[in-house]
């Protein structure tokens, strides 16, 4: 059966944009102004500013195992997530995938390729269905030339983003595989210490592995080695922490 393709966005080449597969583009929602004001990006802009960049942006629905963008796609803007999940992903001449970041609701993606004004380095592909707002690059800018304290937020969100990816390569060189595991099911954990909690884990085993750098059956070799020693509980997609400390202070 053929697959329905989306035509290459106006000026770009369309060698990417041809072969991705179709999205449906909507005008922006109703809420626009109040999403894009909860994002570490415009938070604290005045209703004036967050008004002109919403009305540059466009709702974007997903579906499931759909790519949003291929690598080497030309960048028109970023992306903020409203529902679903999204997978970034690095892919090797022989296939070999590395799963980057899977952002989620309230979260964003693509601003270092849009400040660069530079092709996606990343794949992105919805790993359920998802409702997404793109803010144009244009609408960007032209703020950017008219008020500094926007230039100061970007700033200050993709430099809290870089000194995360420097926790996650350091983690990834210095500490075992079971420690990144546990450190990665705290992240997901919201409740005090000694506290019994259940987390779901937000894509599927194999997904998770790679983001850790992990293959598909150390992470499951881990996981059931975690519920040998009792500190979690595994429950499909949902793993039982009957107490948080207990888990931080496991050895790994």
């Amino acid at each position: 059966m053929p697959m329905n393709r989306e035509p290459p966005r106006p000026g770009t080449s369309g060698a990417g944009a041809a072969d991705r597969p179709r999205t449906a583009h909507q005008t922006a929602a109703p809420d626009a102004i109040a999403l894009l004001g909860r994002t570490a990006l415009f938070s604290g802009l005045d209703a004036a500013t967050l008004g002109r960049i919403a009305a540059a942006a466009a709702m974007v629905r997903v579906a499931r195992g759909r790519l949003l963008f291929s690598a080497g796609d030309p960048c028109a803007g970023f992306h903020l997530v409203i529902e679903g999940r999204i997978k970034l992903s690095l892919h090797g001449a022989q296939g070999a995938e590395r799963v980057v970041e899977l952002p989620g609701p309230g979260q964003t993606f693509g601003e270092a390729a849009m400040f660069l004004r530079m092709p996606y380095r990343v794949s992105a592909e919805a790993l359920a269905d998802s409702r997404l707002l793109h803010v144009a690059a244009a609408a960007v800018f032209t703020e950017l030339e008219q008020d500094p304290r926007l230039a100061q937020r970007i700033i200050a969100s993709l430099s809290m983003r870089l000194h995360r990816l420097v926790g996650e390569i350091e983690s990834q060189s210095l500490l075992s595989g079971t420690q990144r595991v546990i450190g990665y099911l705290l992240s997901l954990a919201d409740a005090p210490a000694a506290a019994e909690t259940a987390v779901r884990l937000p894509a599927l085993k194999h997904v998770i592995a790679s983001r850790l750098n992990l293959t598909h059956e150390h992470f499951s070799r881990i996981l059931h080695g975690l519920a040998a020693a009792d500190v979690i509980r595994l429950d499909g997609p949902d793993i039982r922490i009957p107490d948080i400390e207990a888990l931080r202070r496991h050895p790994g």
